[in-house]
């Protein structure tokens, strides 16, 4: 590929109309998502098939997995964030050296959380629960993907090179690598095909590891041997201190997101527990149900914050403004159709875990109440995306706790004193309220701190 085309790729960033430009680097996104969020209930439907017990296990694993991902993408995001900024003012090589950096973050990543997954993973799940069965489960479970989590860091940190560049399509078929490899082999771990001992929820585990690992070799060839706008360099593996500080200033509050994220799945595991297991069940299939709606969006907005980026740095006002419009267009449109299908068919989506009567009793009211949500998700989860781009990272973490700390568990924990645990689905929509009323204020915000700044620098009236 010449220069010539190079510069051509980048620039479109800031020339292409913004819709279609939006969807060309969503849409790759958006469907590798959609694989992911396949794979990943893929693997709920498996576990399930095992026991309940089973798929609660995997619901108590998740807030400390979540945690895991949580530090992998919120890293992404400052990298990809550093990285489009510095294409879009020209400067490759500082791009590269965030690249070399973001390397080397990500094996100190997986070194965080093997130690965790040594001296930590029991603890956590006894402060969840005493069912044995349930407990020896999710110890398992945790342990393996926290040991194998080397690849996930790894898979998350090629994916952000590719992305950053324009590359969206190779990102997507590095993950759909990943996914379907997973779900091919889940089968052979958790049941004990062709010989393989019969593993549950341990074997589901190894699947996902397996499936990262294959994911991280082919996102690595797709990147040398066709990312030549980001020429990643054995010295550049290094960590100075002033790009890791400026990768965590602004991918810290993602991950301080994703932590109020866990620590709300935690204490929602422990509010529910002490009604039923098969509540905490429910919540468990919920979350990989609404991944097809939500993981779509999640998509749509790593193709967001690289154009956001580029004509932030490119000092391209409008564009940023028909951008954000776009977004939370396309957005909303996937949150609504979660709404609707949530509506009329939750028994149909509960029964692909092959749930009992109890099971279904909770589960079908408990779907349709915390879809209300969905009709205001699209619009906050745009907006902190959008704070993000804009160096504006500690809005999207202060909306978090405004919807986590100080509506969610609360209401949540009020409403569990009914003694009736339908009662505590409601806690998701009276949440998304206070969610919109912070996003629309901090965006806003945002928006006004952009205009002060490029009028400073002269940028686009």
């Amino acid at each position: 590929m010449s220069q010539a085309q190079n510069r051509l790729d980048s620039s479109r960033m800031g020339e292409e109309p913004e819709g279609r430009l939006l969807l060309s680097l969503a849409v790759p996104m958006m469907l590798s998502m959609l694989v992911q969020a396949l794979y990943n209930i893929v693997d709920s439907i498996y576990v399930a098939q095992v026991s309940e017990d089973c798929l609660s296990a995997l619901s108590l694993a998740f807030p400390a997995q979540n945690i895991m991902i949580g530090l992998g993408t919120g890293t992404g995001v400052g990298v990809s964030t550093l990285i489009s900024r510095a294409l879009g003012s020209g400067d490759r090589r500082q791009a590269s050296r965030v690249a070399g950096t973001a390397v080397a973050l990500s094996v100190c990543c997986w070194a965080l959380m093997a130690l965790f997954g040594a001296f930590g993973v029991d603890a956590f799940i006894r402060s969840q629960t005493d069912i044995e069965s349930i407990r020896r489960y999710a110890d398992s479970y945790l342990r393996v993907v926290c040991f194998g989590s080397f690849f996930l860091y790894m898979q998350v940190c090629v994916e952000r090179l590719l992305q950053s560049t324009g590359l969206t399509k190779l990102s997507m078929w590095t993950q759909i690598v990943g996914a379907v490899t997973n779900i091919i082999v889940d089968p052979f771990f958790i049941y004990g095909w062709c010989g393989l001992p019969a593993m549950g929820p341990t074997g589901a585990a190894i699947a996902t590891v397996f499936g990262q690992s294959l994911a991280t070799a082919v996102g690595f060839v797709f990147h040398f041997k066709r990312n030549r706008e980001l020429v990643l360099h054995l010295a550049d593996i290094r960590l100075p201190w002033s790009t890791v500080r400026e990768i965590y200033r602004i991918g810290f509050p993602s991950i301080l997101m994703v932590g109020i994220n866990s620590v709300t799945n935690f204490l929602m595991n422990v509010i529910l527990i002490g009604f039923t297991s098969t509540a905490v069940a429910v919540y468990g299939a919920y979350f990989k149900v609404q991944s097809f709606f939500f993981m779509p969006v999640f998509g749509l907005n790593n193709g967001l914050v690289p154009i956001i980026g580029y004509n932030y740095g490119a000092r391209k006002k409008e564009r940023i403004y028909r951008t954000i419009r776009y977004g939370v267009f396309y957005a909303s449109c996937f949150t609504v159709l979660g709404f609707v299908v949530f509506q009329l068919c939750p028994g149909l989506l509960l029964a692909v875990f092959n749930p009992s009567e109890a099971m279904l009793a909770i589960g079908v009211p408990a779907l349709r109440r915390i879809s209300l949500s969905f009709l205001l998700a699209g619009f906050c989860i745009v907006a902190g995306s959008v704070c993000q781009a804009l160096d504006k990272s500690m809005f999207s973490f202060f909306v978090s706790v405004m919807r986590q700390i100080v509506a969610l568990i609360p209401a949540a924990w009020l409403l569990s004193l009914t003694g009736d645990v339908n009662n505590v689905w409601w806690c998701f929509p009276i949440a998304e309220l206070f969610s919109l009323a912070a996003s629309g204020f901090f965006l806003r915000k945002a928006l006004r701190d952009m205009e002060q700044r490029l009028s400073l620098l002269g940028g686009e009236g």
